[in-house]
């Protein structure tokens, strides 16, 4: 652990369990959601390409797995999240997210029902609220239990099935949102088809003092590299998958979010959950603003921030862009006025002083390549 200074008070930076791992194997680490992480070993672009056509090794262990467990530990959920969560079958997986009183976005997260509990993967930027939010609405007989002792690492990309099927035959059964428990040359891991990239591939939980054993079995292969926090970025953004904390905030809400099918068809007519009433108007009657794709003309690309005009108008903000390394032209996400959400509508975004043009576009920019 080292320090940083955030204004008045203290905070220390966590080391993950493949800290030195990373180190050794050249990455450059930057500090991220309280972690000392790898940004990149040989750079974004080289990694974001290889992740596309091989299989790219993915640290992700700063990010919170939680379980829930308990009689009723379903339906508790769906009082806070808008998921089915008592629909879901062992084994299956469902993105949903974390809502406060009034709708807002607290966070977005998975939840998997394993067979003997509901196992949330959260985001690491904001677990620690997560999980006190969690322990205060959830029923004092349902357990919350926060798995520190667990690594969590996403093999992505075509050819991580071979990859990891070679160690593990069972990967290759599952389907995209699908998991199940395998072993692992006696290492029991918790395997998930699924990712943040937009490509196939796994996250797959491993008890943190076998994770250095695990990744260097993995990045043995031809086909595997270590990819850093970088190339994830640009690889979601062109998925088109908003990112907590950027794209998504408390003042955000599911539907002007863009994220209605994480609302559940029973949950729709019910209601019922955390926010429901204003939630279910917006789905009714529309919303204000939407959350769109642009594609921008030239190399420089809109960051967060920058501000979207239609004329004259003020009419939006970006909430991540940057560069497609597949597309080779800059693409950004932004929060816009409704009246200028549609596909094909001109806008411009002001950079550094000065107007990009930029097309709305439909998302994902690059099709996933999910196998379902």
């Amino acid at each position: 652990m080292s320090d940083f200074e955030t204004g008045e008070d203290t905070v220390e930076t966590g080391t993950l369990p493949l800290d030195a791992w990373h180190r050794a194997q050249g990455a450059r680490m930057v500090e991220f959601a309280g972690y000392h992480m790898p940004i990149q070993y040989e750079g974004i672009i080289a990694e974001h390409l290889w992740t596309r056509e091989n299989a790219g090794l993915f640290d992700v262990s700063h990010m919170g797995q939680l379980t829930v467990s308990g009689a009723g530990a379903a339906e508790a959920l769906e009082k806070l999240m808008p998921g089915d969560f008592s629909a879901l079958g062992e084994g299956r997986m469902r993105y949903s997210l974390l809502l406060d009183e009034d709708g807002g976005i607290l966070d977005d997260l998975m939840v998997t029902n394993t067979g003997e509990h509901l196992a949330l993967v959260v985001n690491g930027a904001c677990k620690w609220e997560d999980i006190g939010f969690l322990r205060e609405h959830l029923p004092d007989d349902i357990t919350l239990t926060h798995h520190e002792d667990q690594a969590l690492v996403a093999l992505q990309g075509p050819k991580a099935v071979d990859a990891l099927s070679r160690l593990v035959p069972m990967a290759a059964d599952l389907k995209f949102m699908q998991s199940g428990p395998a072993d692992w040359d006696g290492v029991p891991l918790y395997i998930s088809r699924s990712g943040y990239t937009g490509e196939d591939g796994y996250e797959i939980s491993v008890p943190a003092d076998a994770a250095e054993k695990f990744a260097e079995a993995l990045v043995a292969m031809d086909e595997v590299k270590p990819i850093g926090l970088g190339a994830r970025d640009s690889l979601r953004l062109e998925a088109g998958l908003p990112l907590y904390g950027h794209d998504l905030t408390t003042a955000s809400d599911p539907v002007t979010s863009g994220l209605t099918f994480a609302i559940s068809k029973r949950r729709r007519t019910e209601g019922g959950f955390y926010g429901a009433e204003r939630i279910l108007d917006l789905l009714a009657n529309g919303g204000p603003t939407r959350r769109v794709g642009l594609a921008l003309e030239g190399r420089m690309a809109a960051r967060e921030g920058a501000r979207v005009f239609a004329g004259e108008r003020e009419i939006g903000t970006v909430t991540s862009g940057g560069f497609s390394p597949t597309l080779e032209h800059p693409i950004a996400m932004a929060q816009v006025d409704a009246a200028h959400s549609e596909t094909g509508t001109a806008l411009e975004v002001e950079q550094r002083g000065k107007r990009l043009p930029a097309t709305v576009v439909k998302m994902p920019f690059v099709p996933p390549k999910y196998v379902r």
